[in-house]
């Protein structure tokens, strides 16, 4: 027994609060655990990590912005304390202010490269992860200033050729900016790169700012010098800024003196600058003439000259031969080029779904980003990622990301199976025994299926995709278990029979488990719908239960209980088409909204094209979707600004429209929208992997309503029974 147990703690620290004024701590977490059911995780050290280092940027925040506001902020900060604007969130008694409102951002970046650039929708550029940011201001001489922070309208867009890059137009009062950044290769190190031209009609200096923020908020600036040429910064001593010329002015100031921007007229002109308290900002001058354009090239270094040189221009190699889109709709079309280019940049080894807030690895959004890989042709980027896996396997077999997601097992064998059935491959001999491992640790983690109770023989209570509520015992959870007891059956049938039988009969009985739980809930929901868990009421969180039709397909297409819980989230739970998360979120959610449009699209429901429309009139203008979106502002409002499960959700979705396995048999050009039949172009879509092999379709619309639909595939052995379902177009 620790020698803690001896001492009175719980009553010292209960004295110790009251006499200064404090509820009981706990006692108030024992009443915050009242609300969830018992688990032996109650949240992940990870999360709550995350948390804490966000909220304490928060905190900053709420310390900084709020009596500053005469500084020139981020658009996020710039939009949410405008008390005029439709983003405006009251501050009140908030301990913390972040953003809410526009969490919105597009990476960019190199295959292969780590190192992840973000830019906002101003052209704010953010070089390095969670650092400060670069920005470009125009200065007229008469005093006019475009500030694109400021602009309630500007034009972004995404180009990929050569690699994504970021293009922002902003203009007001006769002046216009134009920045595009980048990550270019220089010399075999990869830089990030923004190329920023202004126009006047009057004469006056493009300014590039140094900003302690970025659209998280502060982040910040102790040291800012000038070089001596006056082409470059140094920053803290260790990071470098290059300008294509040398500044012609150039200020700095610090917190005490306020932000550098209501210094730029002034005569003095500083080359260093300190703040102890880390707002130190700079700007940097060069001159406009009236009617000219004039260009300025900046340059970050984003590794040093010790990392590993990497391949100049790598693009082209990289997306060469994976599955294309050619379709009549431009909006389809740029989202799923998009797409694609989001999924390489996040997959350098690992995936991670996002450039900023989530980067960082989970098992859950692995093996989505990782079949979207797989479905794109991507597959030895999938392959790399699927070898990471192992090293975090425990030896109990738990596959862990994060403590208490009981997901993830079922997940990452469902993947490796998906990924040996694409690829016509047999399970590597290195994968056996995780495999088994990974299958045994389901069986073992399951509850014991004696007590008379409807959550007898599933997996634990635990948080799983968080956003589904408070702990409890989630069919998610269980449904993962039973697909991943199945991908072990198949993966093992070849190398070991023994343990290939007892996985499957394991999973027979699973879901015999879950039958009779789901069954206690239809007697006391009265309806067949499947709550997020036994003792859940039919609300939000149940999207997670939609996992048994999608990706899963452990039911029928047209399953009652899978289609009752479809109509209930399309009655109780959608706002502007797109499914709406009330549980943490708070936000419409793209990736969510797409599986359930997956389940329709099985169950030839045409209501499921609404559903994807819906969510590309939700992307961004440079083709990204935050993780929650605003209802009002349709600015990100949680999560990541550049969510990378979101961009697999449009690859996996534009795939299943043209090709998808069912059963044994291959369904053809299901989901392919009525109106893209109205034209006379040929629409095509590969190579595409399947379990059958790799297929390439081509739909050729005729005038006369006799569309011609094509294929051509390369199978693993014997081609496959198809199906095409190409949907009668519109007249």
């Amino acid at each position: 027994m620790s020698w803690l147990n001896w001492l009175p703690w719980r009553y010292l620290v209960k004295r110790v609060a009251y006499r200064h004024g404090f509820l009981d701590p706990i006692a108030l977490l024992g009443k915050l655990h009242s609300f969830a059911q018992p688990s032996e995780v109650g949240e992940p050290i990870e999360l709550l990590r995350a948390g804490v280092v966000f909220h304490a940027r928060g905190l900053i925040n709420s310390r900084v912005i709020q009596h500053n506001l005469d500084w020139v902020w981020p658009y996020w900060v710039e939009r949410q304390f405008d008390p005029q604007d439709v983003a405006f969130i009251p501050r009140a008694f908030s301990i913390t202010h972040i953003n809410l409102s526009n969490r919105n951002w597009t990476a960019i970046g190199q295959p292969d490269v780590d190192e992840l650039p973000i830019v906002d929708p101003r052209g704010l550029l953010t070089p390095f992860h969670d650092a400060w940011s670069l920005d470009a201001w125009l200065l007229a001489d008469d005093g006019r200033c475009l500030l694109p922070s400021r602009c309630k309208t500007a034009r972004q867009r995404q180009e990929f050729e050569g690699g994504p890059s970021v293009i922002t137009d902003s203009g007001q009062d006769g002046l216009a900016l134009t920045s595009r950044s980048r990550v270019v290769v220089d010399n075999g190190r990869p830089v990030c790169e923004m190329v920023v031209t202004a126009r006047a009609e009057a004469s006056g200096s493009l300014v590039i700012a140094l900003r302690p923020a970025n659209p998280e908020g502060v982040s910040f600036i102790n040291k800012i010098q000038l070089s001596g040429q006056r082409d470059a910064w140094t920053v803290d001593g260790k990071q470098a800024v290059f300008f294509s010329r040398p500044a012609e002015r150039h200020h700095v100031s610090n917190y005490r003196q306020g932000d550098v921007h209501i210094h730029l007229q002034n005569d003095e002109d500083q080359t260093e600058g300190q703040c102890d308290v880390g707002m130190a900002t700079a700007a940097a001058l060069f001159r406009v003439e009236a009617g000219e354009d004039s260009e300025l090239r900046i340059t970050v270094p984003l590794q040093d000259e010790l990392a590993p040189a990497i391949a100049p221009d790598s693009w082209p190699g990289t997306l060469e031969g994976c599955a294309r889109l050619e379709c009549p709709d431009e909006d389809w079309q740029f989202l799923y080029d998009a797409a694609l280019n989001s999924l390489v940049l996040h997959s350098p080894e690992d995936v991670y779904p996002g450039p900023y807030t989530y980067k960082r690895f989970w098992f859950r959004d692995a093996a989505f980003i990782v079949h979207a890989l797989l479905c794109a042709g991507l597959t030895d980027r999938a392959e790399r990622a699927l070898y990471q896996f192992p090293a975090r396997q425990l030896k109990n077999g738990y596959f862990r990301s994060q403590e208490g997601e009981w997901d993830a097992n079922g997940e990452v064998l469902w993947i490796l199976r998906r990924f040996h059935e694409l690829t016509g491959r047999p399970l590597h001999r290195e994968w056996h025994e995780p495999v088994r491992k990974g299958a045994r640790w389901i069986e073992k983690k399951r509850l014991s299926d004696s007590d008379d109770v409807p959550h007898a023989g599933l997996l634990p209570a635990g948080f799983s995709a968080e956003h589904l509520g408070p702990n409890d015992y989630y069919y998610w959870d269980d449904f993962w278990g039973i697909a991943g007891l199945k991908a072990a059956q198949a993966l093992l049938a070849p190398v070991d029979r023994e343990n290939s039988e007892h996985f499957g009969a394991g999973a027979r009985e699973f879901s015999q488990t879950v039958d009779r739980s789901l069954a206690t809930c239809e007697k006391r929901l009265n309806r067949p719908g499947m709550p997020a868990s036994p003792y859940r009421r039919m609300d939000a969180g149940a999207i997670g239960s939609l996992a048994m039709g999608y990706p899963t397909q452990l039911c029928e297409p047209t399953d009652p209980r899978l289609l009752d819980s479809v109509e209930f989230l399309l009655e109780k739970c959608f706002v502007k088409g797109a499914f709406y998360q009330d549980m943490i979120h708070s936000g419409l959610n793209a990736y969510l909204t797409l599986h359930v449009a997956q389940v329709l699209l099985r169950a030839e429901d045409p209501r499921f094209l609404e559903l994807v429309d819906a969510v590309a009139g939700l992307a961004s203008p440079t083709g990204q979707w935050p993780e929650a979106i605003h209802p009002a502002t349709e600015g990100g409002c949680m999560g990541d600004g550049h969510h990378v499960w979101a961009s697999a959700e449009w690859v996996l979705m534009v795939r299943n429209c043209f090709v998808r396995e069912e059963g044994g048999r291959l369904i053809l050009c299901a989901g392919i929208p009525p109106r893209w039949l109205q034209q006379e172009e040929p629409i095509r879509f590969g190579p595409a992997p399947t379990s059958f092999g790799v297929v390439s379709i081509t739909v050729t619309p005729q005038p006369g309503g006799e569309h011609r639909v094509t294929w051509e595939g390369k199978w693993h052995k014997d081609e496959p029974e198809i199906e095409v379902r190409l949907p009668e177009s519109d007249c």
